[in-house]
């Protein structure tokens, strides 16, 4: 069966962890060396008339769309926050067809915006589509608490059984135990954490500079865990954490025997 490679990453809109630089050419010429088969993008700058007037080497296409140029043919962009100067929100680029897909508004208050972005991915050579959702929780544990629990809702009916579903990105979950996300998400979907199955513990992921909470997680279900690991390190004379707070992830995955 043919496996492929998920990463996820927060990449805090394109810009350095102290905001000072940007660093969003970068940050693709890293994900395209990555090559994996498909990325969640949390904290995604689909438009900014003041960082574009700011940054000389701003790019001319959305963050998505830069990001994805030349590697990846299908894209899918949901607006979380719109503001003033554009909007944010998450993304997922795709080197297989997007079937369907759909932006959940799961904003738990209003000064708070929120959305898990669903896309059903036709993997060559699988036999059922690949379910995928990018998250970005609430900072807000009661928040986080019912955005899973949305989640949870709509998936036990849009995607049912063992069928293949991978949920990852930022939890926003620095209390990991005390949260029990793991816990539910096992229970309810039969999710469960890539990092957890292979090391024994979710992966620390914030902050970048020196990673000492579990924010960010890929949950999987339905596929064989091969293998698990950090974007970290210094690669062509660029190291990762000097392009986002937040340390990216990514799981190479098979499907099961009847998937």
């Amino acid at each position: 069966m043919h496996p492929i490679t998920l990463a996820t990453y927060n990449i805090h809109k394109g810009l350095s962890p102290l905001n000072r630089k940007l660093v969003i050419h970068e940050v693709r010429e890293k994900l395209h060396a990555l090559d994996a088969d498909i990325i969640y993008l949390q904290e995604v700058q689909g438009a900014h008339a003041k960082n574009a007037a700011k940054f000389d080497d701003w790019p001319t296409l959305s963050q998505h769309d830069h990001i994805a140029e030349g590697r990846y043919q299908d894209i899918v962009y949901g607006v979380n926050a719109e503001h003033h100067h554009g909007h944010h929100g998450n993304a997922i680029l795709s080197a297989y067809p997007v079937l369907h897909w759909t932006n959940l508004d799961v904003s738990h208050h209003r000064f708070e915006s929120r959305g898990h972005l669903l896309a059903r991915i036709g993997v060559t050579g699988w036999q059922e589509p690949l379910t995928c959702v990018c998250v970005h929780l609430g900072l807000l544990q009661k928040s986080r608490n019912a955005q899973i629990k949305q989640l949870i809702g709509y998936l036990q009916a849009a995607a049912p059984g063992n069928s293949p579903l991978v949920v990852a990105g930022d939890f926003n979950d620095w209390r990991s135990k005390r949260g029990g996300i793991s816990k539910v998400l096992a229970a309810e979907l039969g999710l469960a954490e890539v990092f957890e199955e292979i090391n024994g513990k979710p992966a620390r992921t914030f902050p970048a500079i020196f990673p000492m909470l579990t924010l960010d997680r890929i949950y999987a279900r339905g596929l064989k865990i091969d293998e698990v690991f950090r974007l970290h390190g210094d690669v062509d004379g660029v190291e990762w954490k000097s392009l986002s707070d937040h340390v990216g992830l990514a799981v190479k995955l098979s499907p099961l025997a009847s998937a």
